[in-house]
């Protein structure tokens, strides 16, 4: 738990003392100037270096209750509690800073672990009628000391982890349903084009459709304790989109995975490991539909709208390690997926490698860094690879792409509730026959989470790709010239707790693609109300 600290004297009391500081030699500094440069080290957030030019003003014959208070200011920031509290109790004598003195010798009281001392002193801070908002201040601290307090008590804590022993498994659940609407379902174009990829040019005009759609998603896990640090688990998730009007249908879609495992954690003082290691197997399901009108596909009057299901099945292995400022972390994951069997166009079946490995830092307690680095590998094997005039020709080697891909993630918490962070990202796709479908993205996003009240979370976030083609056409058509493309994404999701496992969320999400491959080119916005239930 933190709370603010009042700085009371130190930025504004302390600065009218500067102000009326008469000017001496650089050989021969002043009481008065010893302090007034304390000051404005202090202001700067350089503690130890403050306090060496309180001790000189000290030296110097100065000795004053407003001394003593930014002393133990100084102290408390440095993380010298003792000291802290031997300065401020020191600064009692002065009335009117004494009201300042007592809420932090509370936060000073906290810090050091005495509650009890930490509460006598905000008391007298909240029953003064001085200062209204280290009053407010008191209050806050002093409701959440009671908080803490609920927790159990030592004894009840010995009990809890007799019964934790005794209790050998444990069932997780969580499930969302909503109600939302799309204005673009099926991704459609946003404005009529003409079709180069077809030898006739036909001038096609997209129909684009809107309509309220049902997500829903559930997830289930069943552990069982059977070692002290290491726990084996089934799980099962389903994910899902159901459009009410039957016009709609096409663009229903829902995943069911299960997965087995175990998850190993232990937490030594600073240090920190996690291993989760799983094999999971999914099915995916939903139509392959034309973008134009959301109908399904057909090629020589024989439906191919079963393409894109698929089963995927494979091992995933997730690795990080921890230590006071210092985090590093890796990911590792095979599957096989497996499409719908097709008789007149190629399957999209594949093998999917993937690796990713990140070290973390922590500057503070509340700003970190994060770089990650990211390999993976998709090869198909029926579909064939394009050469680079944009023909697909069956007689040519499968499609193998590799992605390689470094992000940078900062993140900064401004108040105890409030926490924003920013990330890069270049990734580049190598075509391994002849490179066509070779591409450089850049990426910039952003995240943003506020927990605006106990039962009120607030969360935003974004992010802006940007590619480039070195070698594809738009519409594989060379007349058309290089594809160009880009997409923006935003999200904005609120959420209040009702009851302990009830919240209301409600979502907005917009998404816009732009191309010179008209094909490719849409807008979409989506907003949700739902609720999710989670144990």
């Amino acid at each position: 738990m933190t709370y603010r600290s009042h700085p009371f004297g130190c930025l504004i009391l302390l600065a009218l003392v500067a102000a009326f500081v008469p000017v001496q030699s650089a050989q021969a500094l002043t009481a008065e100037q010893y302090f007034a440069d304390g000051n404005r080290l202090f202001r700067e957030d350089l503690y130890w270096a403050a306090l060496l030019r309180y001790r000189q003003a000290g030296e110097e014959g100065l000795n004053t209750p407003l001394l003593h208070y930014n002393m133990g200011i100084a102290h408390y920031r440095a993380g010298q509690h003792i000291r802290a509290r031997d300065s401020l109790l020191k600064a009692l004598d002065d009335p009117t800073i004494r009201v300042a003195a007592h809420y932090n010798l509370g936060l000073n009281a906290h810090a050091l672990g005495d509650t009890d001392e930490a509460l006598r002193w905000f008391r007298l801070a909240r029953d003064q009628d001085q200062d209204e908002k280290l009053q407010a201040f008191a209050v806050v601290a002093i409701s959440r000391i009671r908080e803490q307090r609920a927790t159990p008590d030592e004894y009840e804590i010995r009990a809890a982890e007799r019964e934790k022993k005794r209790d050998f498994s444990e069932l997780m659940l969580r499930a969302h349903v909503g109600y939302g609407t799309d204005d673009n379902v099926f991704r459609s174009p946003d404005r009529p084009y003409i079709d180069l990829s077809d030898r006739l040019r036909p001038v096609i005009i997209p129909d684009v459709k809107s309509g309220a759609f049902v997500p829903v998603s559930l997830s289930a896990k069943y552990r069982i304790n059977s070692l002290e640090h290491e726990g084996f688990f089934v799980a099962y998730r389903l994910a899902g989109r159901y459009y009410t009007d039957k016009e709609l249908e096409n663009g229903n879609e829902y995943l069911h995975e299960a997965s087995f495992g175990s998850d190993y954690h232990r937490k030594e003082g600073a240090r920190e490991r996690s291993v989760n290691s799983a094999f999971k197997i999914a099915h995916h399901d939903e139509t392959y539909y034309d973008p134009d009108d959301g109908d399904s596909r057909n090629v020589d009057g024989i439906d191919i709208d079963d393409r894109m299901n698929y089963l995927r099945y494979g091992p995933e292995l997730t690795f990080r390690q921890s230590h006071q400022r210092v985090a590093i972390g890796a990911k590792f994951k095979a599957q096989l997926w497996n499409y719908e069997e097709q008789e007149v166009v190629a399957e999209y079946d594949h093998e999917y490698f993937f690796a990713s490995v990140y070290g973390q830092y922590k500057f503070t307690k509340s700003a970190l860094f994060r770089v990650t680095f990211e390999g993976y590998s998709r090869r198909y094997g029926d579909r064939p690879g394009f050469d680079l005039d944009g023909g697909q020709r069956p007689g040519n080697p499968t499609i193998r792409y590799d992605y390689y891909s470094l992000e940078l993630t900062a993140r900064q918490r401004i108040t105890p509730s409030m926490w924003f962070g920013f990330e890069v990202e270049r990734t580049e796709r190598a075509d391994k026959y002849v490179g066509y479908n070779d591409y450089t993205r850049d990426s910039v996003g952003f995240e943003f989470h506020w927990t605006a009240a106990r039962r009120f979370d607030l969360e935003a976030g974004g992010v802006y790709r940007l590619y480039d083609f070195p070698n594809a056409f738009a519409f594989h058509e060379p007349v058309a010239g290089r594809k160009t493309q880009e997409s923006a994404e935003l999200r904005l999701i609120g959420s209040f707790k009702m009851t302990r496992n009830l919240s209301l969320v409600a979502e907005a999400r917009y998404r816009e693609t732009v191309s010179n491959d008209t094909r490719i080119q849409y807008e979409r916005n989506q907003y949700v109300l739902g609720v999710r239930w989670e144990q």
